[in-house]
């Protein structure tokens, strides 16, 4: 079925990986990763040995990866790894893991987006290599924390971040989705210190200082995640817990108690839960993102903690990659659909499931929302599409929620045409039939083809399928939600601006974030300063300790015009919050006009060292209007 999609500039490349095999098993012959220098289609990763000394003082990782390998070409005398960024000292080779002898090897050109190749040379009958190599101070997959940005101000933390094609900036490996390894990991940290891992972890360093870890199940490159610091545990269920530091832990461990509720949740929609535990890791206020999936440890922002459990869909997200990208991984990152719109549909499932209905529609409008906002931000018909027909130069450069939420609709249309029973069977054996596998979206076609469509002829056609793929203008026919509280609070907030109606009337008292954030959306940005003042006196929106209505309420101020006293508690939040779902909107409102522009600019360089490399590579591209 992979005549829905256009993949000729994908077909022109010479980046070919896939080939069926054991440990990687994918449907497809031949996959083609524009963003990998991987000879994977001729030398497979299959298991990660890594073994790390961590250096705050210098900013580095320093130490040695080892990579057993697999030929799928019997007389490939190379393997062909990727790299950013890496001080590459030395590479071994050995046929049995005892005897190494040095080898060759090469670093290619380097490239702003993709890094370095790095060829090593296989003699007869290798089977691994190994790199000694540190990384540099401005790894991008790595940020550095000095005491003063954590929570407990005493210690310093690192923590990694390798989604979308970071992880080859702090390990030299086969950097792409497609490729799943294995690991294990020995990493060294400054006394009092401990490291977590994406991985089964031991309680104790060993006598040597060292923490250790297994990840019995292959996965992704992106998905090996480390973290360091002044780290404490608390349990949460009999597969649940909340890593994070002292100062943090109790409201974390409160915040997120009903994990383990919502794993048993998730099983009963989507099958077993095959990874053993899930265990949650609370980064400092810098962590780009508000969580990252990986495996057994989701790293999550600290911005959901708000005390009253109201934003912990974002944990059922993190949850449900569990099925939906760690176990069935977009193949490359064209297909990143497959990941985020897959979760983001399970999310709503699972919000509907453990709070109803109605909490359950609430979050899909809100989700539409942010689709149609960046459907106007988009700069070309592609970035609309679920799937590019010509790859991104940089997979980060085009991240947003229409994978998300283009996809879930997609999702939710087709559940509309089988009816929900079929499409959860049919979603069930997706991830069993695949799991442990990478799969792009001519496989997920085929499959759907195979398993509903020609079940059912007639309900879905071909070109359909092609509209909401591959079409950049959403099908007429997308199946919305509907919510009778949104409603509600569209009729307050426009009563209220008409002056028909007081802001005690309105009942906002008792409004839910996901209210808050609908409230905001709709707000016109012909707002005046009296309107805004009464706001803030109401309900104290300034300075509000929760994060995400703090960001949209900056914004409103922003959009109206009406910032400039705002402006020491806008530099204040925008030096405090790293997520950059949060700071984006504020930069992007204040970069609408020259005089904001200007201050923007003077706010970053004031407090934009301590943004994680992603977000700073994010809010310099709004900067620059690109």
């Amino acid at each position: 079925m992979s005549s829905f999609l256009s993949r000729a500039a994908l077909a022109a490349s010479s980046i070919a990986v896939l080939i069926l095999s054991p440990m990687n098993p994918v449907l497809a012959a031949e996959v083609v990763d524009t963003h990998s220098y991987a000879n994977s289609a001729e030398v497979r990763t299959t298991h990660l040995v890594i073994d790390l000394d961590v250096d705050f003082a210098k900013r580095r990782l320093k130490g040695v990866t080892e990579l057993q390998f697999e030929k799928l070409k019997p007389d490939a005398d190379r393997i062909v790894l990727d790299t950013r960024a890496l001080d590459v000292r030395s590479a071994e080779a050995s046929a049995d893991g005892k005897a190494w002898a040095a080898t060759q090897f090469v670093l290619g050109a380097n490239d702003a987006v993709l890094g370095q190749s790095l060829t090593v040379s296989l003699p007869a009958g290798a089977t691994r290599v190994r790199i000694v190599y540190s990384t540099k101070p401005e790894a991008t997959g790595l940020q550095w924390l000095k005491p003063a940005q954590t929570a407990g101000k005493k210690q310093p933390f690192l923590f990694s971040q390798s989604e979308a094609i970071h992880a080859r900036s702090w390990l030299p490996l086969q950097d792409s989705p497609a490729v799943r390894a294995t690991y294990e990991a020995s990493v060294k940290t400054p006394k009092g210190l401990r490291a977590v891992m994406s991985a089964e972890m031991s309680d104790q360093p060993d006598a040597a200082g060292r923490w250790t870890f297994k990840m019995p199940q292959p996965i992704p490159s992106y998905l090996i995640a480390l973290a360091v610091g002044d780290i404490a545990f608390q349990s949460m269920g009999p597969r649940t817990g909340v890593y994070a530091e002292p100062a943090t832990l109790k409201a974390a461990a409160y915040e997120f108690a009903e994990t383990e509720t919502t794993l048993a949740v998730c099983e009963k929609l989507f099958g077993p839960y095959r990874w053993g535990r899930y265990d949650l890791m609370v980064l400092p206020p810098s962590f780009p993102f508000g969580g990252m999936e990986n495996p057994r440890l989701t790293f999550v922002t600290p911005t959901v903690i708000t005390g009253d459990r109201l934003l912990v869909s974002l944990i059922a997200h993190e949850l449900a990659h569990s099925w939906s990208g760690n176990l069935v991984t977009n193949a490359t990152w064209e297909d990143f659909w497959l990941n985020e719109g897959f979760t983001e549909y399970l999310t709503y499932r699972l919000t509907e499931a453990q709070f109803g209905k109605a909490r359950g529609d609430m979050e899909r409008i809100i989700g539409v929302a942010s689709l149609k906002t960046d459907f106007a931000l988009a700069k070309s018909d592609e970035d609309r599409k679920l799937v590019r027909a010509f790859p991104a130069k940089d997979p980060d450069e085009v991240f947003s929620s229409i994978p998300y939420e283009r996809g879930a609709l997609f999702l939710v249309w087709l559940e509309s045409k089988f009816g929900r029973e079929t499409f959860d069977r049919f979603l069930r054996s997706w991830f069993d039939d695949h799991a442990f596998q990478s799969a792009t979206t001519p496989q997920f076609i085929a499959y759907l083809n195979d398993k509903l469509l020609k079940a059912q002829p007639g309900k879905v056609s071909a070109a359909q399928i092609d509209a909401w793929i591959s079409q950049p203008a959403l099908p007429a026919d997308a199946v919305y939600a509907t919510s009778d509280a949104l409603t509600k609070v569209d009729a307050g907030r426009d009563a209220w601006l008409a002056g028909t109606t007081t802001l005690d009337a309105i009942g906002a008292e008792k409004w839910s974030v996901q209210e808050w954030e609908h409230f905001f959306e709709g707000f016109p940005k012909t707002a005046t300063a009296a309107q805004l003042k009464a706001l803030d006196t109401r309900f104290k929106l300034t300075g509000s300790p929760n994060a995400i209505i703090a960001s949209d309420w900056y914004k409103l101020a922003i959009d109206s015009g009406q910032a400039a006293a705002l402006m020491p508690q806008i530099e204040a939040y925008l030096g405090h919050v790293g997520r950059m779902k949060l700071i984006s909107p504020i930069y992007r409102a204040l970069a609408a006009t020259e005089a904001g522009k200007a201050q923007a600019k003077a706010i970053y360089k004031k407090v934009g060292s301590g943004y994680h490399p992603i977000a700073q590579q994010t809010v310099e591209r709004i900067l620059k209007g690109s």
